[in-house]
């Protein structure tokens, strides 16, 4: 595992913090479990945080239970795994089967079409892994609501079919032991985002056909190098992104270009996005976007092939990867003063979409201004659509960046003919993408500050913290669309549709609580609402 410095200024302050760090004794207080290393208020919550530092070793005990797992499933014919689970629950295991090219398909959304279309594939060879640390997840328990009727409906046992992994003592595990699941509980001192290497990263992956005894044999070979003082990758990692950060520095652009690590940007994203952003401070992960040599970018090179080497290189094996950006991350939010273990502010978004749901009818309130499908809610003086967005754009900071939320289909809406006119020329790699980096592609074009995209609620469980707790710089544009085909939710008051809407609103409003620009776009028809955003954003 090789961390390297590639640019002079980003050497001689991360050196110098590292330095500081190994004064204050840091790599082997921290392999050695040491809460207090940040402090007094964060030392109850390290104190049971911290597990995820032996998981290279203790899940190996896990390997045997994983072995049987797959065996049943292969003789079950059960090929087809879906993944119910947010955030540290699913990006890990959404990753390892990108990279070892095994299906995984991974709900993290309450998108009724994208949950639809999961639900029509494939159901007689179906295993369905339902996670959640808390076992209380909104999302989730929507999830294994709907698929335990459809299983009965289908004359299915549902017992037969659902693998729960959650943590000792939560409702989800009384749940799976009530109702006869295979179950497998996580360890409970392992933080939900750095739990990759825990049961959540391990069993849908081992259930879809992954060696995941590589995983941790490669996490083991670096593990040892995390206590040293010299040669300690997760503290040159770390000192590198602290001391940018305290250099102002905090736009981390991940490049992993011809990376065999599929996916791997969106797993840093959440790690180090919830991880760092809070008491108004944090570094900001940015994905897939070019490198603009702009002063308040750091960017990481990841597993790269050599011909984009960064200001840092970071090269290695998916599961040292893990441990290494896992222990990085730890060690920045040490540099920041910031606890790393802790997502307060994750809370306001779901008591506000309870609320929300309690209420009979949602608060969408009046349109300021329609442009054909496209309604728009907000504070704007523009005219149409590509109006509004030019504001958005100049309404950035100049130490600012915009994020794009869309609370859509995932995998599909975005699937819309490219606007008349595009010119192709001037086009950037991301432009030419199939999915929503054509949109996004397209307003990084137009301002200098970075474009972040999340799809909703995924990056509520990611870079949510740091849009309400992190440095309130930030610009946002939400979009939502009408549901023609919803999903009611067994035993629940309301539908997907429903839930997916107030999730949207209460995000919203906790932005607009904090006097940030915001605009919410919604699509009274999704593909001619895309099309037509696509079309303002290149008349910007």
């Amino acid at each position: 595992m090789d961390v390297i410095y590639r640019e002079e200024e980003v050497a001689a302050a991360a050196s110098s913090l590292a330095g500081r760090l190994v004064e204050a004794g840091v790599p082997a207080r921290l392999t050695g479990g040491d809460s207090t290393l940040w402090g007094a208020g964060p030392q109850q919550g390290a104190a049971v945080r911290l597990g995820w530092l032996t998981l290279p070793s203790t899940s190996r005990e896990l390997l045997p239970e994983l072995g049987r797992l797959a065996g049943w499933a292969r003789a079950e014919g059960l090929t087809n795994v879906v993944l119910a689970g947010m955030g540290g629950s699913s990006l890990a295991a959404e990753v390892i089967c990108a990279s070892a090219d095994v299906p995984l398909t991974v709900l993290d959304t309450t998108d009724p079409a994208e949950v639809r279309r999961a639900l029509a594939d494939n159901l007689d060879a179906t295993v369905l892994v339902v996670a959640s640390k808390s076992g209380s997840t909104v999302e989730t328990d929507s999830h294994l609501r709907v698929y335990r009727q459809l299983f009965d409906e289908a004359g299915i046992d549902p017992a037969g079919r659902i693998v729960v992994v959650t943590d000792p003592g939560s409702p989800l595990e009384q749940e799976a032991v009530e109702r006869g699941y295979r179950l497998v509980r996580a360890p409970a001192d392992v933080g939900g985002r750095y739990a990759a290497l825990s049961a959540f990263g391990l069993v849908p992956s081992a259930l879809a056909g992954v060696d995941v005894e590589r995983l941790l044999d490669d996490a083991g070979e670096v593990l040892p190098l995390l206590s040293k003082e010299a040669g300690n990758p997760g503290l040159l990692l770390g000192a590198a992104l602290g001391a940018a950060a305290l250099g102002g520095r905090d736009k981390l652009i991940l490049d992993d270009q011809l990376s065999s690590l599929n996916g791997l940007p969106d797993w840093i994203e959440q790690l180090v996005a919830e991880s760092t952003g809070k008491d108004g401070k944090g570094i900001l992960p940015v994905v897939a976007a070019e490198p603009r040599g702009a002063a308040d970018e750091l960017v990481v090179a990841i597993d790269s092939d050599g011909a984009h080497d960064g200001d840092v290189r970071v090269d290695g094996p998916l599961g040292a990867q893990f441990l290494v950006w896992e222990y990085a991350t730890a060690v920045a939010g040490l540099a920041l003063e910031i606890d790393p273990f802790d997502q307060p502010n994750v809370a306001e978004s779901k008591l506000n979409t309870a609320a929300l749901l309690d209420l009979p009818e949602l608060p969408v309130g009046e349109p300021v201004l329609v442009d054909g499908p496209v309604e728009v809610y907000g504070s704007t003086r523009a005219r149409d659509l590509s109006g509004v967005l030019t504001e958005l754009l100049d309404s950035i900071p100049d130490d600012g960046y915009l994020a794009v939320t869309a609370f859509l289909d995932r995998l599909a809406a975005f699937d819309a003919p490219v606007p008349e006119g595009a010119d192709f020329e001037q086009m950037t790699d991301a432009w030419m993408a199939a999915d929503a980096a054509t949109l996004r592609a397209l307003l990084a074009m137009r301002t200098e500050r970075p474009v972040t995209f999340g799809w909703g609620p995924r990056f509520l469980h990611s870079t949510g913290q740091y849009h309400k707790g992190g440095p309130q710089n930030g610009v946002f544009l939400q979009i939502t669309g009408a549901v023609t085909d919803d999903v009611p939710v067994p035993g629940r008051p309301y539908t997907l549709g429903r839930l997916q809407l107030a999730q949207a609103l209460g995000d919203l409003g906790a932005l607009l609580n904090r006097e940030r620009p915001a605009v919410r776009l919604h699509l009274t028809d999704r593909a001619a609402g895309v099309a037509h955003l696509l079309a303002a954003a290149q008349e910007v």
